[in-house]
């Protein structure tokens, strides 16, 4: 299977607007992104795409791969799927323009989600890692999500899930690390379909995914990074940075 890797890259994020362009040590953030997905060898080929000349000139200048996004999209699978439709590949691999800490490990999981008989039934695959702090676990922008026994997800909220209706059990909590494994053609039909209902209300793309039925398979990690939604997260970044240049 011929698999490539796209990181969307949109300039005007909602809680952050311009965070991809902001420094992390010596880089920016798309580009640390960038270069730690090639520096993995996993790929066929990496791609940024954006619906900035910005990130598009950073990404260009050091001699990367970037493509304009033609149209104004509501997700990054979206925008994603203009992108490769007319590149051949089999397994497309997005990671987000905001998570620059991505390892070898979480990426080769992903895609070895595809392989074998298993792998047959697996439309997208994504990771999760168990989160414990109340902060986080109640923070809307710590993605959560709960899985079947089969680790297909079943949802994904901005909310606490599962709730925990008795005081005298405490259930395990995930939070959703939003790098996604898709199938092309799984990625091609995601395009072409109508947001409903609980994706409009948790602003949450990969619940589209499962609203029309699609098998999403989710890894559980122990990766350790720093999503970027808000300055404060770019603060926590660049000390996490600083603590992995000292040992």
């Amino acid at each position: 299977m011929k698999k490539i890797a796209v990181i969307p890259a949109r300039y005007a994020a909602s809680r952050f607007p311009g965070k991809l362009m902001q420094q992390l040590g010596d880089k920016t953030v798309i580009r640390m992104t960038y270069e730690n997905v090639i520096a993995t060898q996993l790929f066929d080929d990496v791609f940024v795409v954006t619906d900035s000349k910005l990130i598009y000139d950073e990404i260009s200048s050091y001699g990367g791969k970037a493509i304009m996004s033609i149209k104004d999209h509501e997700t990054g699978s979206d925008r994603i799927a203009e992108a490769v439709t007319d590149i051949e590949c089999d397994i497309v691999l997005n990671v987000q323009g905001d998570e620059p800490f991505v390892n070898e490990k979480a990426l080769a999981d992903i895609l070895s989600s595809f392989d074998g008989v298993e792998g047959e039934n697996v439309d997208v695959a994504t990771l999760k890692e168990p989160i414990y702090k109340e902060e986080e676990i109640n923070n809307p922008n710590f993605v959560k999500v709960v899985s079947d026994y089969k680790d297909f997800a079943l949802y994904f909220s901005r909310s606490p899930i599962p709730f925990a209706r008795e005081t005298n059990f405490a259930p395990n909590y995930f939070r959703h690390i939003g790098i996604y494994g898709f199938r092309k053609e799984a990625l091609l039909k995601f395009s072409k379909l109508e947001m409903r209902q609980n994706e409009k209300a948790e602003k949450l793309e990969q619940l589209r995914y499962l609203e029309y039925g699609m098998k999403i398979k989710v890894i559980e990690t122990d990766f350790i990074g720093v999503g970027i939604d808000t300055p404060e997260d770019l603060e926590r970044a660049k000390k996490y940075l600083s603590d992995v240049v000292k040992k």
